[in-house]
């Protein structure tokens, strides 16, 4: 208890750090975003009208009264307005992206890290094998592919030549969201060929990790002392060898979050789906500092997240951390 109430306390103090950081360094990109808005109305606003825009922006006052004003808001959920999609509050975008960011990267991570585990297991159980020698290059390469390439190469083949998959959107235009299976099987449709090309970056990593890890525990004492007792092959590769072996992946898992989400921007681009990624290339181009802070802000908070409950999990699998 005393090891995860130390870690919360940690990660406390990085949000704290992390929201500060998310105050200044949009404010350190050249333009001003309550500008483009002024200038869209070809001076037909006076003084009080400008400073109503500028204030529901955040931007009166001096800087230290700007970051008191922008932490409150944050506590209060308040992103305020988008500049790209104005007057929609961030928040609202935010939460709209973000549905659909997590049904890409949660697919995505998944089955990448169920497939690739289960993969380096077998791997590493049979090392040498045919299993191990014919599969580990294979993910060694596709593990060097980046998300642009590989997204790029199916939408182009799927999409584009063969056009078994559509251009882009999350979901057909003519059929109405809702939770019914016809919405849902279109979603995982649209969704099809960003997931495979998340999933085929990233899976390779996680066989590779399982794979070396399990092979550095096999000599082992314990996993020594397991087989002399006469223990199935099974029970030693899954209850002692894998159970191990499993800790440095969820921890390689949490961290991960923040280059998947990284990741699915390029892929969101290729694919023209409406997620994080899209809204924070179109934001940044604009100067739009609510949806650049809260989308920041939020990547910060998932990425913190992960990472606790990856010790939560690590204390329930490793009894040592107990102690």
């Amino acid at each position: 208890m005393i090891y995860l109430l130390r870690r919360f306390a940690f990660y406390v103090a990085a949000f704290f750090v992390a929201l500060t950081f998310n105050f200044f360094i949009p404010r350190l990109m050249p333009g001003d975003p309550s500008a483009r808005i002024i200038a869209s109305f070809q001076g037909r606003l006076n003084e009080a009208q400008i400073d109503a825009i500028r204030q529901s922006y955040g931007l009166t006052g001096s800087l230290w009264e700007q970051y008191l004003t922008y932490m409150g808001s944050v506590f209060r959920l308040d992103f305020g307005i988008s500049t790209v999609q104005f007057p929609e509050p961030t928040a609202s975008l935010l939460f709209y992206g973000a549905t659909w960011t997590l049904v890409l990267v949660g697919l995505a991570v998944f089955f990448a890290f169920i497939i690739g585990s289960m993969m380096g297991i077998h791997a590493a159980w049979n090392r040498g094998g045919f299993f191990d020698s014919f599969f580990t290059p294979i993910n060694v390469m596709m593990n060097a592919f980046t998300p642009a390439i590989v997204a790029l190469l199916l939408f182009y083949a799927f999409s584009l030549q063969l056009q078994w998959f559509p251009l882009g959107r999350a979901h057909s235009t003519e059929i109405m969201p809702g939770f019914t299976f016809l919405f849902i099987g279109n979603v995982l449709y649209h969704a099809t060929l960003p997931v495979l090309s998340i999933f085929l970056v990233s899976f390779g990593g996680w066989h590779l990790g399982m794979r070396n890890v399990m092979i550095n525990l096999l000599n082992e004492d314990f996993v020594i002392l397991a087989r002399a007792k006469g223990l199935s092959d099974r029970r030693v590769r899954y209850r002692y060898v894998a159970r191990n072996a499993i800790l440095p992946q969820i921890t390689a898992l949490a961290l991960s979050i923040g280059f998947l989400l990284g990741g699915a921007l390029v892929t969101e681009q290729v694919f023209n789906y409406p997620g994080l990624g899209k809204f924070t290339f179109t934001a940044i181009g604009s100067r739009d500092y609510s949806f650049i802070q809260g989308q920041l802000l939020l990547l910060t908070a998932s990425v913190l997240v992960a990472n606790m409950l990856s010790d939560i999990a690590n204390v329930i699998l490793d009894p040592r951390l107990r102690t």
